[in-house]
């Protein structure tokens, strides 16, 4: 793999070019020490980009911003000693793909390396073998169209692997997630949600026009929605307890939920409880759901 560093620290920047080079995971084809001078160009050819996350000039969530905006497509790994569970939810939120902890651990930095590697590469197969299928059937219907998945189905998909196509709060979603969307057409940004409340209401007046019956099913739709929430939740902590580098669990759990959340009640399960004392925000929930279908 092609490596690019982006990191104030030169020390920190010599040893990850040391670890990389001597446990032959690649090469270090580039560096900066900020966001501020990087640019798209800098990165042809790069498959990774290791990214400090606190930078003087232009810090780590605004140079992926940048770099996203100006096309890079690669996985960025955020590397950084923040605890600070907000501001690494909002690093996931826009783009990385997994964390590096500060002091740098070789034995650290290998293993999530090598777990990028296998996930690039099979992304390469899979995208080998969707061509493939698709030249496959340019040949048999030159005139036929390929369609790409819609929301719904992806959103469909999504639900089965979060382990809550079962639930009785699947319905609901499937209504956001058209609501979202339509709001996106309108311009308006899915980031600034109104109240959880008001946004049921407003998804629910497409279904009901009096408004008693509105109110009468907010509070209905609200305990299906947080029920099936808690199952996502529940069900990614088990996929992380019984194996923490489970992919599922590796990219929709800090994605989806506040990872200190998931590690409590990954520590619950331990313990045999049933029950929960973690906050779920449900909201993040519902934005990171709709982002991940729709950039999926």
């Amino acid at each position: 793999m092609r490596f690019f560093l982006i990191e104030d620290d030169a020390v920190v920047r010599k040893m990850l070019e040391k670890i990389i080079h001597e446990s032959g995971l690649g090469e270090v084809v580039g560096q900066a020490e900020d966001g501020l001078h990087v640019s798209i160009d800098q990165l042809y050819g790069v498959d990774v980009v290791l990214i400090d996350l606190l930078m003087p000039g232009l810090d780590g969530i605004q140079t992926i911003k940048k770099l996203r905006a100006q096309g890079f497509t690669g996985p960025f790994v955020m590397i950084s000693q923040v605890e600070n569970k907000e501001m690494i939810g909002q690093a996931y939120l826009h783009g990385i793909d997994t964390y590096i902890h500060k002091p740098i651990n070789r034995y650290e930095v290998v293993s999530v390396l090598k777990r990028v590697a296998d996930y690039l590469s099979v992304a390469s197969s899979l995208d080998s073998i969707r061509r493939l299928v698709q030249t496959l059937e340019n040949t048999k219907q030159p005139t036929a169209t390929n369609h790409e998945p819609t929301l719904e189905q992806k959103a469909r998909q999504l639900l089965l692997v979060l382990g809550i196509a079962g639930e009785a709060g699947t319905a609901d979603l499937l209504a956001i997630i058209r609501w979202l969307f339509e709001q996106e057409q309108q311009g308006r940004s899915i980031h600034d949600l109104p109240p959880l409340k008001e946004l049921y209401a407003q998804t629910l007046q497409r279904v009901y026009k009096e408004e008693p019956l509105v109110q009468k099913e907010i509070r209905a739709m609200e305990q299906r929605i947080r029920r099936m929430v808690l199952q996502a939740f529940t069900h990614l902590s088990s996929l992380g307890l019984a194996d923490y580098t489970n992919p599922t669990f590796e990219h929709f759990a800090p994605r989806l939920f506040d990872f200190e959340e998931i590690r409590l009640r990954m520590q619950e399960l331990e313990a045999g409880e049933k029950a929960t004392k973690c906050r779920i925000n449900v909201k993040k929930f519902l934005t990171a759901f709709y982002m991940e279908i729709k950039n999926g």
